[in-house]
């Protein structure tokens, strides 16, 4: 901390202590506020002065003399006031000046229209609701840009609710994120999906390949792990007999950070019965499309650069012919562990030595085909190998039917005609238990009790996830995903 920022922090705290011998509460119990500085603007009428009850931080100041302008912001947008010493009287008047930037007041006056065409609150009584003692990066605007000086991003992640308090773009993304997240339980309760909560401590993590964290349970002394996904518990669900059922859900994967990855993150999983992944391919590109027009007002979207496209239809390519299309590689051709190394080697990838032929076409896919399918585009039908819990193609059963759409060069969902063959789904357990004991963390474990509830019988189905990070990258046009979480995990600060 500078010497000038502690300077004006003990500046700020004998304030408070000059309030308190004057008989001020810097923080008072309540107050309860009426208006909404948008709304005021929205509904102004030059013949008409309204009463109005305004709260929210101060983020400008003037005085002059023997009366101030200032500026006060709450959730809506920003309003100017205008104190007068003769309307509050010498000592209210001293107080309002003595009002730092930041500090969260209260505001009661009358709306008038200034010289300069400004609409603005005539102040009758202003309080101190909070003092602000640390003062606030200073967010300058010329021309409609904004000059930020809170410009480190690490703190910005780490003090959001500093980010937030001088951002309004930031503030007016996660505003985005919420009511995207609200359109999407529209969008699927219009469809007859009802939503669900599922375990996120579980006995068994399964639904994904991926590394979970760990815990440990004293009452009933058992280990237990955060989930990577809630899908074997909302298939069960179908097994029970709803139909339709849907999840917005907290992961926890114990896996890198970086743009693209935070291991705690938001899913969007449902599944339907009687449908098959066909259905969850139109229904995704309906979706992401439909949210776009109604949150964004257009479907065609500008992205770090690139102008991106999201009506559908999308385009659909097969995992063979998408890395086929891109590097050359045919995966039809090669029949040995050998041939897909030198596939591997003519691209410039080097593999691990222990790859089967589909983790090597895997790596070649992720490194030198994601990046490169900027428009949406459905990449379909994945190999057995890749996909433990989706269900076989009927002509051709070392391939499933599975997709994932992507946009931008990133994954952003997965779906599957689901696998509902007890024998199958245990056979394929059990495979994943031979990897993870060969030294593959990422393999999963086997779940007797999701085969238990499969012999019972669960209906043909579909089921999709969508990362709603990932989503929200994209709508409010973001390179990384941290700026699409309000608290992202960060190693902990030293403290010198």
């Amino acid at each position: 901390m500078s010497e000038d920022v502690s300077q004006l922090i003990k500046l700020r705290i004998e304030k408070i202590e000059n309030l308190k011998k004057s008989g001020v509460n810097p923080y008072p119990v309540r107050y309860f506020k009426d208006d909404y500085a948008e709304d005021i603007k929205n509904n102004f009428k030059d013949d008409e002065a309204k009463d109005v009850n305004v709260a929210g931080r101060l983020k400008s100041k003037r005085p002059m003399g023997k009366a101030a302008f200032a500026h006060l912001e709450d959730l809506s947008g920003s309003i100017q006031i205008y104190a007068r010493e003769d309307v509050l009287g010498k000592e209210n008047f001293g107080i309002f000046t003595s009002f730092d930037i930041g500090d969260i007041i209260g505001v009661k006056g009358q709306t008038f229209r200034t010289k300069h065409g400004e609409i603005s609150i005539k102040v009758q009584k202003a309080e101190l609701l909070a003092k602000c003692i640390r003062p606030l990066p200073i967010v300058k605007e010329k021309d409609g840009q904004l000059f930020d000086e809170f410009a480190d991003r690490e703190q910005r992640y780490r003090q959001r609710y500093v980010d937030l308090a001088v951002s309004p773009g930031v503030k007016a993304d996660f505003i985005l994120r919420s009511r995207i997240i609200s359109g999407i339980r529209e969008y699927l309760t219009g469809r007859g999906y009802l939503e669900v909560e599922t375990p996120m401590m579980q006995a068994i993590p399964g639904g994904a390949a991926a590394r979970p964290f760990s815990t440990h349970h004293n009452a009933l002394d058992i280990d237990l792990y955060l989930r990577i996904a809630p899908e074997l518990y909302l298939k069960r669900l179908l097994v029970g007999g709803f139909e339709r059922v849907f999840e917005l859900n907290r992961n926890f994967r114990n896996e890198g950070i970086s743009t693209k990855h935070n291991p705690e993150f938001t899913m969007l999983e449902l599944y339907s019965a009687y449908q098959d992944y066909k259905y969850m391919m139109n229904l995704a590109e309906d979706m992401i499309s439909s949210l776009a027009l109604k949150h964004l007002g257009k479907m065609v979207i500008d992205y770090q650069g690139s102008t991106i496209d999201l009506t559908p239809p999308w385009e659909k390519i097969t995992f063979v012919d998408v890395i086929k299309k891109y590097t050359k590689v045919d995966f039809q051709q090669i029949k040995t562990v050998e041939e897909a190394r030198k596939a591997a080697d003519s691209v410039g990838l080097a593999v691990a030595d222990d790859l089967s032929i589909w983790k090597i076409a895997n790596e070649i896919f992720e490194e030198r085909v994601e990046d490169k399918l900027i428009q949406p585009a459905i990449v379909m039908d994945y190999p057995k190998e890749l996909s433990p819990l989706s269900k076989s193609m009927e002509d051709n059963p070392e391939f499933v039917e599975r997709f994932e759409p992507y946009i931008a060069g990133r994954e952003i969902g997965n779906a599957f005609t689901e696998l509902n063959d007890p024998f199958d789904q245990k056979a394929r357990f059990e495979d994943q238990v031979r990897k993870r004991e060969a030294g593959d963390e990422e393999a999963q474990m086997m779940d007797n009790d999701y085969i238990c509830a499969l012999e019972y019988g669960m209906p043909p189905a579909a089921g999709m996830g969508i990362g709603i990070d990932r989503l929200i990258m994209l709508f409010i046009n973001s390179s990384s995903i941290k700026d699409t979480i309000l608290f992202p995990l960060l190693r902990p600060e030293k403290i010198d």
